[in-house]
């Protein structure tokens, strides 16, 4: 499953440097699936991928859940819900995804590393 930003959030910024999918994004911003991927190199031939998308939240950060993979792939727990300071960051259950899910969607991203 991916990890959500409740509207706990304090906007502090802690989370976004820490992710390896770019999939942490200011609110407000519009974002790419390409952001901080490998997509780009492994010719992918989807053009929306390259896009600029809405911003899923205005006044808070917003996890995508299309690019999280609860950091499987690079670290042993998700980083964003290590470093928040105020744990606004959870868990989604609505967004279920296997480690093998996780997984592939991390070599999707970034290849097989």
């Amino acid at each position: 499953m991916s990890i959500k930003i409740t509207e706990k959030c304090i906007n502090c910024g802690a989370c976004e440097p820490e992710c390896p999918n770019q999939a942490i994004y200011e609110g407000g911003k519009k974002w790419k699936m390409s952001d901080g991927t490998s997509l780009e190199k492994n010719k992918i031939s989807d053009p929306t991928i390259f896009h600029f998308q809405d911003p899923i939240k205005k006044d808070i950060y917003f996890i995508v859940p299309e690019k999280c993979t609860e950091c499987v792939g690079f670290y042993d727990q998700p980083q964003c819900i290590i470093i928040c300071p105020v744990q606004c960051c959870i868990l989604d259950k609505e967004n279920y995804e296997s480690k093998e899910k996780l997984l592939e969607k991390k070599n999707f991203l970034h290849g097989s590393m």
